[in-house]
């Protein structure tokens, strides 16, 4: 089995990896270790020790920080505990009319804005967009997924959290 080093796993993540060599890493079989080398270039990319556990986005993570799990944009702001909808501790820009819609979508068609709306949650520290979601007006923000940390490492990584 081959086996990347973790500059090459950086590199990857940067997006500065040559296209033959990225495309060879994609393809192949994922060596053991390659989510905890992940994990390591992750961590060496923000400015905070609080160790990262699951990446959730590019630029946001679950992360140890004390005795609680919580969800940390890259530039550390905390949206608190991991199991609660992060969404509703963000900066939300929702598009449901048609002037905000035109300026995204400035020379094609737009949705109705009578039947969706664009919602951008941004981290309200760095102004970083996390994600967006396009729904009908009044639709609850949606929780994406409360991932199981202790079954994920026990059982997909074989090791304890």
């Amino acid at each position: 089995m081959t086996s990347y080093s973790k500059e090459v796993i950086s590199d990857l993540v940067a997006g500065t990896l040559p296209w033959p060599q990225t495309r060879r890493v994609m393809s192949a079989y994922k060596d053991d270790d390659r989510f905890f080398k992940y994990v390591a270039v992750l961590q060496d990319r923000v400015g905070w020790k609080d160790p990262i556990l699951l990446p959730v986005s590019d630029h946001l993570f679950i992360c140890q920080s004390g005795d609680e799990r919580v969800t940390r944009c890259e530039c550390g702001h905390s949206f608190g505990d991991y199991r609660k909808n992060w969404k509703l501790k963000a900066s939300i820009i929702v598009r449901n009319t048609e002037e905000a819609l035109r300026e995204i979508y400035p020379n094609s068609d737009i949705p109705d804005p009578q039947w969706m709306e664009l919602r951008e949650f941004i981290c309200p520290r760095c102004g970083t967009m996390h994600e967006v979601e396009a729904a009908a007006p009044g639709y609850p923000i949606v929780h994406d997924f409360q991932p199981d940390l202790e079954g994920f490492y026990r059982e997909w990584l074989g090791k304890p959290l």
